[in-house]
């Protein structure tokens, strides 16, 4: 077996992931290798030294298989195949080599909420209402006293994730099928044994080719309430609120459990299990992160990144309140403290960039950038890094919908704008600010045309201040943005108590200094950031030997704007 690195735990040990460091690579924008301006497996193949570099253990890869490409990947047609914008499966086994070779590790991204429209499976499905796979998804005929294809026939009320109802009519057949997502993201009914069985032959599949495991997308949807109730439809709105009747549902535990027990277990190491869930509870996470369940390593939760959201939702979202977000993230590192385990993340291909976003991306873009990279490093739980973030790369300045890909962003434009009349300049200011297209640019990788992303046309805009944010301009230079990632990855792996130490909030009302200690046994770290453009008076002094710091030396009663600075202490 590889001698894969994974800090002080070895390969054998079954939580070898609480020392590593995780990197999204979202393919289509990651690197091109051929000039048809879409990022791709080659591409990644030529930067796996500079993830060596910057210290990352495990590769998460966005979805790479044949798709149709509805919602960029995430609707998957064939999970036994690449898509040939992508490259080969040839490709992906020379990836795959390329990380195990220095020590890495690579995971997949797992789609098994929904396929494609354009998988065999729905295409069997919809063949006929007597198809042998019809009850692979989930097929309603029209509701009591409507005619199919009349507003108010849907089977229930829910609403889409992407706009509109989700459910969508076959004409063929006058039924509908339930799709959470886009129309083309049919919903699989995980109901039947056929489809589970199908899924976990699949997922032996992808183990068994040499991949180290799976970042689930929205795996806690795969149980529906079974009677598909109504939802609360909210003042103004269009449709109901289905989410309590499919977020983690009746048998989502089962399922789990079923998952664990008929892909994972016999089998001679241990691989990661990630489930995105939306929605979830620390409760809920601490029952699918306890290892004595079996059923998942982490949760992605969604709790602190919705905390700037306004009265619309993410299109409306107002200035984040500092001690909401560390009472959000202080109450998961509390609650999963004695059972289960924690991601954390600031970014990633659905959320905006975190110094746009949470920091200050103009006077003080290096500052905030780390102060942001610092509070969530050191906290308890494993680290999730996406590409660019490392650079410090900002939101993108779009102007007209003509600059938008992003499905869930252009179906949101056309239904406030065309269907609810409300103004198109403030709709964009909106989607400016929350859009998924803005963590979609390519990755700037030198000063080069297009950032070195592509010789050719990238497939969205690079983001234009790629000569001035790049990796070529930070690779090696003391004050980057890299470099400074590189040091806090680094205090991850050389220090047992990053990983294993206990969590101490500090100073929880303040409203601008995030302030916390890691303690194991007589080791302790003091992380104190200033999460403002204002100098703020430190209600304590940090003591100890500076580990890490993103200003050069000054006086310690007093914070800087977006200064951080952690500090280390041994001994009684």
């Amino acid at each position: 077996m590889n001698d894969f690195r994974a800090g002080r735990r070895s390969t054998d040990d079954p939580t070898w992931w609480r020392d590593a460091v995780v990197y999204q690579v979202y393919p289509r924008s990651f690197a091109d290798s051929d000039g048809d301006g879409i990022g791709d497996l080659r591409g990644l193949l030529d930067r796996v030294d500079y993830l060596q570099e910057l210290g990352i253990d495990v590769v998460w890869l966005s979805p790479i298989y044949a798709s149709p490409h509805d919602d960029n990947g995430y609707d998957i047609s064939d999970y036994r195949a690449i898509d040939p914008a992508f490259g080969s499966l040839d490709d992906l086994d020379a990836v795959i080599a390329a990380l195990h070779q220095r020590g890495m590790r690579l995971v997949m991204d797992l789609v098994v909420n929904h396929t494609s429209d354009e998988h065999p499976w729905f295409v069997e499905s919809a063949s006929s209402p007597s198809s042998e796979k019809r009850d692979w998804y989930w097929w309603r005929p029209p509701r009591a006293g409507f005619a199919p294809g009349e507003l108010g026939a849907e089977p229930t009320n829910w609403g889409s994730f992407f706009s509109g109802s989700a459910w969508q009519l076959d004409e063929a057949s006058g039924e509908y099928y339930l799709h959470l997502f886009s129309r083309k993201q049919p919903d699989l009914n995980w109901e039947n044994p056929e489809v589970r069985a199908a899924i976990y032959d699949m997922m032996r599949w992808w183990l068994d080719r040499g991949i180290d495991g799976f970042r689930m997308d929205v795996i806690n949807l795969i149980s529906k309430d079974p009677a598909l109730p109504d939802g609360v439809v909210a003042p103004g709105g269009l449709w109901g609120d289905g989410f309590p009747h499919y977020a983690a549902g009746p048998r989502i535990h089962e399922f789990l459990q079923e998952m664990h027990r008929e892909v994972f277990e016999g089998r001679d190491r241990h691989y990661l299990t990630i489930g995105e869930m939306p929605g979830v509870t620390i409760d809920q996470a601490r029952l699918f992160t306890d290892p004595r369940r079996r059923e998942l390593d982490m949760v992605f939760q969604f709790e602190h990144v919705g905390l700037d959201h306004g009265p619309a939702g993410k299109w409306s979202p107002a200035p984040v309140d500092i001690v909401a977000l560390k009472r959000s993230l202080a109450s998961w590192q509390e609650g999963l403290a004695d059972a289960g385990w924690n991601s954390l993340y600031w970014n990633n291909h659905d959320q905006p960039r975190v110094v746009s976003r949470f920091g200050d991306d103009g006077r003080y873009w290096f500052e905030s950038a780390t102060a942001l990279a610092t509070v969530l490093h050191l906290q308890r739980g494993t680290p999730f890094v996406y590409q660019g973030e490392e650079l410090g790369m900002t939101n993108a300045p779009f102007v007209g919908i003509e600059q938008f890909r992003d499905i869930e962003s252009l179906n949101y434009f056309a239904e406030a704008v065309e269907v609810l009349g409300q103004p198109r300049d403030e709709v964009l200011a909106g989607m400016r600010r929350a859009s998924r297209d803005n963590a979609r640019t390519p990755v700037h990788w030198s000063a080069d045309p297009h950032g070195g992303f592509t010789t050719g046309s990238p497939w969205i805009d690079v983001h234009p201040d790629f000569a001035r944010i790049n990796a070529a301009a930070q690779r090696g230079r003391p004050g980057s943005v890299f470099e400074f990632y590189r040091a806090l990855i680094a205090l991850r792996h050389g220090l047992a108590v990053v990983v294993d130490g206990d969590f101490g909030m500090l100073e929880p009302e303040h409203p601008a200094l995030f302030a916390f200690t890691r303690t194991l046994g007589a080791e302790r770290l003091t992380v104190a950031a200033n999460l403002s453009s204002e100098p703020i008076v430190m209600p304590f002094e940090p003591t100890g030997e500076t580990v890490v710091a993103n200003y050069p030396p000054g006086d310690r009663s007093i914070l800087r704007p977006w200064e951080a600075i952690v500090t280390r202490t041994t001994g009684s």
